[in-house]
């Protein structure tokens, strides 16, 4: 039985946008039907106009779904990202997920498979911190936490995070990260498509 994965993101300059499409293609390839959809944007158009590399992001995505609840309602499983922000989530995701409430009550995303991945600009810029911040929300909803683990080798030459694939500096992902993140999409949707069949 295939898995229903919804892959919901925010992203300001496009990085965590990549690892998103990345973990999409993985979660595709474990022949999950998937959803790709970016949380809409808060900031000011003053500060989306003051780094360009935002402004091109914004319009280069705008074709790009924009999240709602039924998409947590439709999936089975759920891949959420954020760029790091002060170490924790940034305002535009946790936004999205502050509205979950009344699907949180109807136990909607209990004991569905959830992952998280990120990036940041420095190294030690807050990443594991962002993700766990992320799995504090799957607690609370009562999900069931897919990590990549080291439970894959692709995990090490990406920089070797368990807890979710994570990116760091202003260059674009590498291959390695975003080899990384098909895998942790791939995860998702296998031990989803396994929990759905009742198998091990």
């Amino acid at each position: 039985m295939s898995a229903k994965v919804a892959v919901i993101y925010y992203s300001s300059t496009g990085n965590v946008h990549k690892l998103a499409t990345a973990v999409a293609e993985g979660a595709e390839k474990a022949g999950a039907e998937v959803r790709l959809r970016r949380v809409p944007e808060l900031a000011p158009e003053s500060a989306i106009d003051s780094n360009p590399a935002w402004r091109q992001h914004v319009e280069a995505t705008k074709g790009i779904e924009v999240a709602t609840l039924d998409d947590l309602s439709w999936a089975d499983a759920y891949a959420l990202g954020s760029p790091t922000r002060f170490g924790n989530i940034a305002a535009q995701l946790k936004q999205f997920i502050d509205t979950s409430g009344g699907l949180w009550q109807q136990g909607v995303m209990a004991n569905k498979p959830a992952t998280g991945f990120t990036s940041a600009y420095n190294t030690h810029g807050g990443n594991e911190s962002t993700t766990l911040a992320l799995y504090n929300t799957f607690h609370h909803w009562g999900s069931l936490i897919v990590a990549p683990g080291y439970a894959d080798q692709v995990v090490y030459p990406a920089g070797g995070n368990p807890y979710g694939t994570s990116h760091a500096g202003a260059d674009a992902p590498s291959e390695e990260t975003l080899a990384a993140a098909r895998y942790q999409g791939e995860r998702l949707a296998t031990i989803t498509a396994r929990l759905l069949a009742g198998t091990k």
